[in-house]
C-alpha cells in the first residue's frame, strides 16, 4: 500500500447524516473455499446468503454477489488484514484488490431514513421488504452505491469519492423537502 493520504470529501454532519472515517476496503472475489479461508482470516463469516452482511470486531463484509464480497476494517488494521487474509487464503485461486481510497462512507439515519433514500434508489426500503443485516449494490439517483442497513432506521452508504458530493446534495435537498 503506498503512503498516500486519504482525504474523503467533506461531508458536514446532520442530525441524520454521519460521515463516517477512513477505512480499509477490500473488494474480494473468490470460490467456496476461498470464502470460507476469507472468513477465517478476516474474522468475519462472509455470508453466503444473496445480500446480506456480517460483522465483528469493527470488521464487516458485505455479500454483492454469489463470489463477491466488500471487506471492510479500520484503517490501522490494513496491514493486519492483509497478512491475515494472505496467510488464510494461500495457493487458493482469489483475488482481493484495495479500494480504499475509491470509496467513501456515510451513514443515514432517524426516522425519516427510508424516505430520504428512497426519492433516489428505485429499491423498495421498507423493513419488511430490506431488513437489518440486508446489503446491496444499487444506485442513488445516477451514483452507484452500496447500501447496508444497519439498524431499523440507519443505513450505511459507500460511495465512489467523486460521487459523494452528488449523492449528499441530492440527500440534503430530501431533507429540506421533509423540513430536516
Amino acid at each position: 500500500m503506498s503512503n498516500l493520504t486519504r482525504r474523503s470529501p467533506r461531508i458536514e454532519a446532520q442530525s441524520w447524516l454521519e460521515p463516517l472515517p477512513a477505512k480499509t476496503r477490500l473488494s474480494f472475489r473468490g470460490g467456496p473455499d476461498a470464502i470460507a479461508a476469507a472468513s477465517h482470516g478476516f474474522g468475519v463469516n462472509l455470508s453466503t446468503d444473496a445480500c446480506r452482511a456480517a460483522s465483528a470486531n469493527d470488521r464487516a463484509a458485505l455479500w454483492l454477489g454469489p463470489d463477491e464480497y466488500l471487506l471492510l476494517a479500520p484503517e490501522s488494521d490494513a496491514a493486519a488484514v492483509r497478512t491475515t487474509l494472505a496467510e488464510a487464503l494461500g495457493e487458493i485461486p482469489h483475488s482481493i484488490v484495495d479500494i480504499s481510497h475509491r470509496h467513501a462512507a456515510f451513514v443515514v439515519k432517524g426516522p425519516q431514513a427510508e424516505w430520504l433514500l428512497g426519492g433516489g434508489c428505485p429499491l423498495d426500503l421498507d423493513l419488511a421488504a430490506f431488513p437489518v443485516g440486508m446489503c446491496t449494490r444499487t444506485v442513488y439517483m445516477k451514483s452507484e452505491i452500496y447500501l447496508w442497513r444497519t439498524a431499523a432506521d440507519a443505513f450505511h452508504i459507500e460511495t465512489w469519492r467523486s460521487f459523494t458530493p452528488y449523492v449528499v446534495d441530492h440527500l440534503i435537498d430530501a431533507a429540506r423537502e421533509c423540513g430536516g
